[in-house]
C-alpha cells in the first residue's frame, strides 16, 4: 500500500432505462460531451489526480523497474534492421539507430548503387508525445512515396506524398485518413478511405497526383453503419480492391488497377453471414470463403463471371485456412491445424496436391512474410516459438530448402536450453479441450509454490500464437511460467471456435480461462493467488469479468485499454465501436436478450461489494477503439465498492491512444511498469 490516499471520483446521478430496466450510472459524467475533444476540467482532474497517485505508489519501485527495463534493452538489438526485401529495381528495408526511437526507411538499386533514405521517423516523431507511422506506400514505378501518420493516438492519420527523386514533399495533404493506400498501375494517384466522424471508414476515394484533395473521387460509399470499408489489391497488380464488411459478412468490388472510374465488377453480393476474399490469377480469381463451413474453402471464378464458383479445394474436419495468395507459379494456402501454423504451396497443373513447409517444433508460429513480387521463385517465411527467436527464412520453390536470412539477435545472450515449452489440452467445465501454450524455467518445480503469468485475449476471432518475447525472459528468470490460454473467442481453433466465444456463447471465454487457471492449479504449476493474470482491449474485458467471478485465484490483474463499460458502449450507437461491434456481442438496444447478457457479465456494471485482486488498469485519452472513460470509470467504482485494501492504479496515457506509447523505448518502460507491479504484489524481489 501506498501512504497517499487514493483518488475519490465523485458521484452524480444519472440514470436511463431500456427494456423495463432501470441502469444507473452515477460516474457517467467522466465521458466529456465534447469528446472527442476531452476539455472538462472535472474529467481531467480526476485522470490527473489518477496519474499523480500512480507516480507516487510506483515511485519506491523505480529502481525495480528500471532493473527490468534495462534488461528488456539489453535484449534489444539497438540498431536493428529488416532483411531487404526486392521489388521490382529496389531493395527496400527498414532499420533503427541506436538510440533511436522509431526507424528509418531504406532502399537501394538492386544493380548497385548508394542507398537511399526514404523516410525518417525519428525526425518527424522530434518534439511530439506520439507518434505513429501507418499506410506506406511506394508508386509502381519508384517515384513516389506516399505515407499516413497520427501524431495523438487517435488514429486519424495525415497522408502526406513526397517525390523520391528530388526529396520534396508534393503540396497536397490529406487529413483524416484510415486505411491503407493503394497506388493504380499508371501511378497516376491511389485510392484511400477517410474516417468519418464515428471514425468509421465508410468510403474507398481515388486521389490524383497533383490534383487538389476536394476534388478526390468517391469511388464508394458503404450506406450501412455497421460496415467498413478497406482498399487493397491483387497479388498480380492487376486489379484494385475494394471490401466492405462487418465481423460476418463481407462483399468485394474490384477495378482494373490502370483504371479506377471504370465501372466496378462485383465478385458476390453480400449474404448475411458469409465472409469471403479475393486474390487472382490470370483470369482467374481465387474466392476464399466460409460459405458452407466455418473451416472455410478455396473457389475459384472466372473474373468474366465472378458469381459462378466452382470448389478448388474442399473445407477440412482438421486444417483451417486462414488465407490464400497467388504467384506467378503456384499459390500458397495458410492456416491452421490443431491450432499450430501450416502452409502449403499448391502448383496451378496440381492445385489439389499441396507441398506442406515442415517445421521442426510441436509448437510454434509460422506464415508468410513480406513477398511484394507475383514472379518468384523463393517466399519470405518468418518462424518462432515460445524458446525461438524470430527466424526470416527464404524457402526456394523448387526444392523445398530453406535458408536462414536472419535470427533475432539478443545482444545480452540467450540460452534456450534454458527454458522448456509445452502445449497442453486442458478440460473446460464443459467438457471442451483448451489449448494452453506454456513456457517455464528448466529448472520448474510443479508444487503449486511458483509464480504463473497467465495471458490471453478471447474475441474479434482473433488467435494468440505462440511466439517469442523477449519482455517475457524477465519472468521467466524470476522464476514464473508463462501460459496463454488459447480460449474461445479467438479462432485459434477454427471459425468455429470464435463463434462458440462470441454472442450468446461469451461466457465460454471467460469460463474457459477460470478451467485453465484451476487446472494449472491442479496440476502443481501454481496456486491461487499466486498467478498474475494480463489482457488488453477485449482481453481487458476478460480481466473485468474474471476479476468479478473469481477475485480469489489472482495475485495481480493487469487491465490494459479494459473494454470494460460493455453495456453502455454497446447502447450508445454514436460511438466508433458501436454498431460494427453489434455482430460480435450483440444489440442490446433492439434485442432485450442481448441487453440482459451484456447486463449479466459486463464488468463495470457487476463490480462488487468484494474483496477484489490488486489491479493495474491503464488507459489512452486519444483512444478510439476504446475510449478513456471506460478504464476511468471501472476504477472510480472499484474504489467506491471493492471491500479489500489491496492496491488499484489507474495510469491514463494523456498524449497516447489504444496501444500506450509509441516509441520503442516507452513502449519497453511501460512494459516494464508493469511486471514490476506484479513482482511487487506477488512479493518477489527484484
Amino acid at each position: 500500500m501506498t501512504d497517499t490516499a487514493p483518488p475519490v471520483a465523485a458521484t452524480r446521478p444519472f440514470h436511463f432505462e431500456a427494456h423495463g430496466v432501470t441502469i444507473d450510472d452515477p460516474w457517467a459524467w467522466l465521458k466529456d460531451p465534447a469528446y472527442p475533444e476531452v476539455t472538462d476540467p472535472d474529467v481531467l482532474a480526476y485522470l490527473e489526480a489518477e496519474n499523480a497517485y500512480f507516480a507516487g505508489a510506483m515511485a519506491p519501485h523505480q529502481p525495480l523497474v528500471e532493473t527490468i527495463f534495462q534488461e528488456m534493452k539489453g535484449r534489444m538489438k539497438e540498431d536493428e534492421s529488416s532483411v531487404p526485401q526486392k521489388d521490382g529495381e529496389w531493395l527496400y528495408w527498414a532499420a533503427y539507430e541506436t538510440g533511436g526511437q522509431y526507424r528509418k526507411w531504406w532502399r537501394k538499386p538492386v544493380a548497385g548503387g548508394a542507398d537511399q533514405l526514404l523516410l525518417d521517423e525519428p525526425a518527424l516523431a522530434e518534439g511530439k508525445e506520439y507518434f505513429r507511422l501507418g499506410a506506406f506506400s511506394v508508386s509502381n514505378d519508384g517515384r513516389h512515396l506516399a505515407y499516413a501518420i497520427d501524431d495523438s493516438g487517435a488514429e486519424r492519420f495525415e497522408v502526406r506524398v513526397k517525390n523520391l527523386a528530388t526529396g520534396e514533399h508534393l503540396p497536397e495533404m490529406i487529413p483524416g485518413m484510415l486505411s491503407d493506400i493503394v497506388w493504380t498501375s499508371d501511378d497516376a494517384g491511389f485510392l484511400y478511405g477517410l474516417a468519418n466522424d464515428q471514425w468509421r471508414t465508410d468510403n474507398a476515394r481515388f486521389h490524383r497526383l497533383g490534383s487538389a484533395v476536394a476534388d478526390d473521387v468517391i469511388l464508394y460509399t458503404e450506406p450501412d453503419e455497421g460496415y467498413r470499408v478497406s482498399v487493397g489489391e491483387t497479388s498480380d497488380r492487376q486489379w484494385l480492391i475494394i471490401g466492405t464488411g462487418d465481423h460476418v459478412t463481407s462483399e468485394v468490388r474490384l477495378l482494373p488497377a490502370g483504371n479506377p472510374l471504370a465501372e466496378p465488377v462485383m465478385v458476390a453480393l453480400r449474404q448475411a453471414g458469409r465472409e469471403y476474399d479475393v486474390d487472382a490469377h490470370g483470369d482467374t480469381l481465387f474466392i476464399h470463403t466460409n460459405d458452407t463451413d466455418p473451416m472455410w474453402r478455396l473457389v475459384t471464378a472466372p473474373v468474366a463471371s465472378p458469381a459462378e464458383w466452382t470448389e478448388l479445394i474442399a473445407p477440412s474436419e482438421r486444417f483451417y485456412m486462414t488465407g490464400v495468395e497467388c504467384y506467378a507459379g503456384f499459390f500458397v494456402v495458410e492456416g491452421r491445424e490443431d491450432g499450430l501454423d501450416r502452409i502449403a504451396i499448391h502448383r496451378y497443373a496440381a492445385p489439389t496436391v499441396p507441398r506442406w513447409i515442415d517445421f521442426p517444433e510441436a509448437s510454434y508460429a509460422a506464415g508468410l512474410g513480406d513477398n511484394p513480387e507475383y514472379d518468384v521463385d523463393t517466399l519470405r517465411l518468418g518462424y518462432e516459438s515460445m524458446v525461438t527467436p524470430g527466424t526470416v527464412y527464404d524457402y526456394d520453390i523448387a526444392t523445398g530448402d530453406l535458408t536462414t536470412l536472419k535470427v533475432q539477435e539478443i545482444p545480452s545472450g540467450y540460452d534456450g536450453e534454458k527454458y522448456r515449452t509445452e502445449r497442453l489440452k486442458i478440460t473446460a467445465r464443459d467438457g471442451t479441450a483448451v489449448p494452453v501454450s506454456i513456457i517455464y524455467p528448466a529448472g520448474f518445480v510443479k508444487d503449486g509454490s511458483q509464480p504463473l503469468y497467465l495471458y490471453a485475449y478471447g474475441a474479434y476471432g482473433h488467435a494468440i500464437p505462440p511466439g517469442f518475447s523477449t519482455g517475457r525472459l524477465s519472468l521467466l528468470d524470476r522464476g514464473f511460467a508463462y501460459a496463454i490460454a488459447h480460449i474461445r473467442g479467438g479462432d485459434d481453433l477454427g471459425q468455429q471456435w470464435y463463434h462458440d466465444g462470441k454472442l450468446d456463447k461469451r461466457n465460454n471465454t471467460f469460463n474457459d480461462f477460470v478451467d485453465v487457471a484451476e487446472r494449472l492449479i491442479a496440476a502443481g504449476w501454481t496456486s491461487a493467488g499466486r498467478i498474475a493474470i494480463e489482457g488488453g482491449s477485449a482481453g481487458g474485458e476478460l480481466m473485468g469479468a474474471v476479476a468479478n467471478s473469481n477475485p480469489e485465484l489472482w495475485g495481480a490483474v493487469v487491465a490494459v485499454v479494459p473494454f470494460v463499460d460493455v453495456l453502455n458502449t454497446m447502447m450508445d450507437p454514436d460511438l466508433p465501436l458501436t454498431p460494427g461491434e453489434w455482430p460480435e456481442w450483440g444489440n442490446p438496444i433492439e434485442d432485450k436478450a442481448a441487453f440482459d447478457l451484456i447486463r449479466s457479465y459486463s464488468p463495470y456494471d457487476n463490480v462488487a461489494a468484494q474483496d477484489y485482486p490488486p489491479l493495474f488498469i491503464s488507459g489512452g485519452l486519444n483512444d478510439p477503439r476504446v475510449t478513456y472513460w471506460e478504464p476511468a470509470k471501472w476504477a472510480a467504482k472499484l474504489r467506491a465498492t471493492k471491500t479489500d485494501d489491496h492496491i488499484l492504479l489507474l495510469k491514463t496515457n494523456m498524449g497516447a491512444g489504444h496501444g500506450g506509447k509509441s516509441g520503442r523505448y516507452d513502449s519497453l518502460r511501460e512494459a516494464a511498469e508493469e511486471h514490476a507491479f506484479v513482482l511487487w504484489q506477488l512479493g518477489i524481489a527484484g
